[in-house]
């Protein structure tokens, strides 16, 4: 249906297209420097952002691995715990009074180990203390034998016998007597002149002296005596004893007692030819 009112300049501009508006020249980037603003960010957006990619330490690594493997024991620890006691919790009565009698055994062994244990120490120490005081026996009875050998030097009170012989009257057998009376009284350890009697020793006429055990003594001849001097003293002055025997021969005699006597003359060790130990 036309419009009748309309002119014909109105309905060319109707049919003609209408023109379409120009684009808006593109931005070539920024002009004299400018930068173009960024986006403002939201507050979820930033802590996305700080989290991920995440930024890890070597300490934080090592502390992550420490804690996980703490973890895991500790969780295979409380199973390892569950399981067993779920396992004796469904135990039956008679399997619980067998694991009870297993552990009675065990405990018992346990026990008699220790007590075997310490049976062999106290064996042990027993031993030592038997082997020291056998070594101290032994070192003691070195020195006894030694005094009576006269291979160690020995100390102790006695009497110190003095003979003066200046007739020269005085013999072998009458220094031999005074030994003898000497040993009977208890003499542990007799010196003649610098000379140690033993059980071996001999006495010989030599001269106008004697000799003891090879060694030429002259007078005065002096003995030291290590024994009770409450003992010795008497033995020589008994009536028709030593001391007066040599005095018959006008011989000087003197006897004094002492509480330290020392014998210092020594022996040496001889090796006997036949005798053996019969432990041997």
């Amino acid at each position: 249906m036309s419009n009748e009112g309309e002119t014909p300049e109105n309905r060319l501009r109707k049919e003609l297209p209408e023109e379409v508006p120009a684009a808006a020249p593109e931005s070539s980037g920024p002009e004299h420097g400018e930068e173009q603003a960024e986006p403002s960010l939201t507050g979820r957006q930033r802590l996305v952002k700080g989290l991920w990619p995440p930024r890890v330490t070597r300490a934080q690594l090592i502390v992550a691995l420490l804690l996980f493997g703490l973890g895991f024991g500790l969780a295979v620890q409380v199973a390892s715990n569950s399981d067993s006691g779920s396992a004796l919790r469904g135990a039956r009565q008679e399997d619980l009074v067998r694991i009870l009698d297993e552990l009675d055994s065990r405990t018992q062994r346990l026990e008699d180990e220790k007590q075997g244990l310490e049976d062999q120490r106290t064996e042990l120490e027993s031993s030592s203390n038997q082997a020291a005081e056998a070594r101290k026996q032994t070192a003691e009875k070195e020195k006894q034998l030694g005094i009576l050998a006269g291979t160690v030097a020995a100390q102790g009170p006695g009497i110190t016998l003095t003979i003066n012989d200046t007739k020269g009257t005085v013999k072998a057998d009458m220094l031999l007597d005074a030994i003898q009376e000497l040993r009977a009284a208890g003499a542990e350890a007799i010196q003649v002149n610098g000379v140690r009697v033993v059980a071996s020793t001999y006495l010989a006429d030599s001269g106008k002296g004697v000799s003891v055990d090879g060694n030429k003594i002259t007078q005065p001849y002096r003995f030291k005596v290590i024994g009770k001097p409450q003992d010795l003293e008497p033995a020589l002055n008994i009536p028709g004893g030593v001391v007066q025997t040599l005095e018959k021969e006008q011989a000087t005699v003197t006897v004094e007692r002492a509480t330290k006597i020392i014998v210092d003359a020594l022996r040496a060790a001889k090796q006997p030819d036949y005798a053996r130990s019969s432990s041997q």
